[in-house]
């Protein structure tokens, strides 16, 4: 029997992985003020334990290219999924904050996995004027768990305790695994495709075979302009989104005031923003591709907008209305994922498909180094000063990080001759 529009029931089924990785890595944060209170963690101690989760998720998201480029998109997915899944799992056995942040550590190891085979797939499966509304989703779900995870994990923190929460969020991974290994395979290799589908995907998986011609080797990526423009721009601008997905929650409540249960029914709000951002982000460079524009200038037209609202984060550190910095939040995330859409989205369209895995990988490295750094100064900051400054200089992070972008990330990667014929 075939599926038609297959392809889009394993967009969903990336979709879904991103929810439920998101799920998992929110857990922490949504039972933070809990946890860090029971076991007398301070913010500092809470700041070491989010920075070691980031060190192994910056380390692995460059080893996790490599992984996903050799192991192939099917098995590298299954591989991350079933480890981060017992990782989350294992969280519900800490009593110290040296023991919560080794399985930490262990949750970091086996996330950054999803996004690169994620990245690899959208380029195995999708033409160009489809790749950024796939990302998008794959970056919707993301939110989309954050969205899940406030209300999901309070009930559950509520109704079972917070050890309980990690076991059952962690062991979603598994269910989702047994749907993953039985649909995904290669489009020229599915037997469940249809010849229609299968001939709209042709012209672009013989791209593939012509790519694994190209002259670019993996060991000769980091002497491109573009792969360094593509790793800075997520440096500076990736730190926002690890602000507000490992803290907000605790700033919500401390400095807002918000009850565990109001937090749990309003967190949601900015990372539904997020959401809608990261569809709109790529329906915007997808819909400018339709009518002719050039793949890398319609996401960069994409992108600026996005980084010209940035600085009204600002205000949020400034207003006293717990309403109007909610408000402000949402938009800055919804600005935020729109832009991220673009930026992960261009590594598709300048990298030959043989080594998006590894310059994924790479460029990923910048997002987990800039998280990192960042995340250590707001331990600092909010022990002992506050978060008003914070605000102010995630205002003008993506405004510097789309400078970097336009200047250094200007034209695809050499490609073999008959890639180039075919102009995309």
């Amino acid at each position: 029997m075939k599926i038609g529009h297959l392809r889009w029931y394993i967009a969903a089924l990336l979709f879904l992985a991103s929810v439920i990785n998101y799920v998992d890595r929110q857990t922490l944060s949504i039972v933070a003020p809990q946890l860090t209170e029971e076991l007398h963690i301070s913010p500092i101690q809470y700041s070491n334990i989010l920075q070691a989760f980031l060190v192994a998720y910056t380390v692995m998201y460059l080893g996790s290219g490599f992984l996903v480029d050799r192991w192939g998109t099917r098995i590298s997915m299954a591989i991350f999924m079933a480890w981060w899944s017992v990782s989350n799992m294992l969280h519900a056995l800490a009593g110290t904050a040296v023991q919560l942040g080794a399985f930490r550590f262990l949750l970091g190891v086996g996330e950054p996995g999803s996004f690169i085979a994620s990245i690899k797939a959208t380029s195995e499966w999708y033409p160009p004027k489809e790749r950024a509304f796939v990302n998008g989703l794959s970056n919707a779900g993301a939110s989309c768990g954050a969205i899940v995870a406030a209300p999901l994990v309070v009930w559950l923190m509520l109704r079972f305790g917070w050890r309980s929460s990690f076991v059952i969020t962690g062991a979603m991974g598994f269910v989702w695994l047994v749907f993953w290994l039985l649909l995904y395979r290669l489009p020229q290799e599915h037997k469940l495709i249809t010849a229609e589908e299968r001939e709209l995907i042709r012209p672009f998986s013989e791209r593939t075979a012509a790519d694994d011609v190209s002259p670019v080797r993996k060991a000769d990526l980091l002497r491109y302009p573009q792969t360094w423009g593509l790793l800075l721009a997520r440096f500076i601008s990736d730190p926002v989104w690890w602000f507000y997905l490992f803290w907000l929650p605790k700033y919500l409540v401390e400095q807002r005031g918000f009850s565990i249960l109001q937090m749990g029914m309003l967190a949601w709000l900015p990372y539904l923003c997020a959401d809608l951002g990261a569809i709109a982000g790529g329906l915007m460079s997808g819909w400018l591709i339709k009518r002719q524009w050039p793949v890398l200038k319609a996401r960069t037209a994409a992108m600026l907008p996005c980084a010209m609202v940035m600085p009204l984060s600002v205000l949020i550190g400034f207003t006293p209305s717990a309403t109007v910095a909610l408000g402000v939040i949402c938009v800055v995330t919804f600005a935020h994922m729109a832009w991220k859409t673009n930026l992960t989205t261009t590594t598709n369209d300048i990298y030959p498909t043989r080594v998006v895995g590894s310059v994924s990988g790479i460029i990923a490295l910048g997002s987990g180094l800039g998280g990192t750094l960042f995340t250590n100064l707001t331990g600092q900051m909010v022990q002992h000063f506050s978060y008003k400054w914070l605000f102010v200089a995630m205002g003008f992070m993506h405004p510097a990080a789309y400078l970097l972008f336009r200047f250094m990330v200007r034209e695809r990667i050499a490609a073999a001759p008959e890639v180039k014929a075919a102009g995309i």
